[in-house]
């Protein structure tokens, strides 16, 4: 597994498994599942409603808990510096750990900053170890900044073949911010699984389209956390480390920017 390391010093897999939709039984059976395949990276959110689900996954799964990598995330109505504080708390033990390796702000709420000074005193208790925010704007995230005088470790957002978010990928690297993928398949939207560029690609090199639109988004830089119920999904999501796509690959990828969000997250 290749790895990333965050401006907090942190390391993290470049390859995650997201739990957005799943619930109770199925995610904590998934969570447990995807471990067992390799995954290190679990990412869920307060705003999924299965951070208890995902930490049966992890029990279950009996994995060492230094060996893993957890990602949730604060929103409302949460979304003042007492109720992160709480949800951390409730994080913490709905997860089932004493840490969170990665916490964020899930949204570009009006109190953010107060929200991320809880974070920075959970932070000082050692409850968590990086600290971030999902789906800014490059202009958002720029004015976050100027109000709390600290750089974040994440930025968290949609990114895919179709959207790569390129605006906001440019801004988190003049920033040292790691800008990780959301939807990094787009939910299947727009075709990607029989796209014919990507499913020219991976005719030659004997990949599938989803194995080369995750390649893509790697290869610029952006680790990914795609969703996969079944375990054969959460095993092809991960074989994506044994090719390169060429700079003539790259440039077809390219092409199919639409420069538009598929989930209102346009900058």
């Amino acid at each position: 597994m290749e790895t990333i390391t965050l401006r907090s010093g942190a390391v993290m897999p470049a390859v995650g498994f997201g739990t957005w939709t799943l619930r109770g039984e199925a995610c904590a059976e998934a969570v447990k599942t995807a471990l067992l395949c390799g995954y290190r990276l679990i990412d869920t959110a307060q705003m999924y409603r299965n951070e208890d689900a995902v930490g049966e996954g992890l029990r279950r799964a009996g994995i060492d808990r230094r060996s893993l990598f957890l990602t949730t995330k604060v929103c409302a109505p949460s979304d003042s510096y007492e109720g992160t504080k709480k949800q951390i708390e409730t994080a913490l033990r709905r997860l089932g750990t004493d840490y969170i390796d990665l916490f964020l702000i899930h949204e570009p709420y009006r109190n953010a900053p107060a929200m991320y000074r809880a974070m920075e005193e959970a932070r000082a208790e050692g409850k968590i170890r990086s600290l971030g925010i999902s789906n800014f704007s490059a202009t958002e995230m720029e004015a976050f900044i100027h109000e709390t005088g600290e750089v974040p470790a994440m930025n968290q957002a949609e990114a895919h073949v179709f959207y790569p978010h390129r605006t906001l990928a440019a801004a988190c690297a003049a920033r040292g911010i790691c800008m990780q993928a959301w939807s990094p398949l787009a939910e299947g939207q727009h075709g990607l699984f029989t796209n014919e560029t990507l499913a020219a690609i991976s005719r030659r090199l004997g990949k599938t389209p989803a194995q080369i639109a995750l390649r893509y988004l790697l290869q610029l830089g952006i680790p990914v956390i795609p969703k996969a119920a079944r375990e054969a999904h959460m095993k092809e999501n991960l074989a994506v480390f044994d090719f390169t796509l060429t700079p003539k690959d790259m440039a077809a990828i390219a092409r199919l920017d639409g420069e538009r969000s598929f989930f209102g997250w346009d900058d």
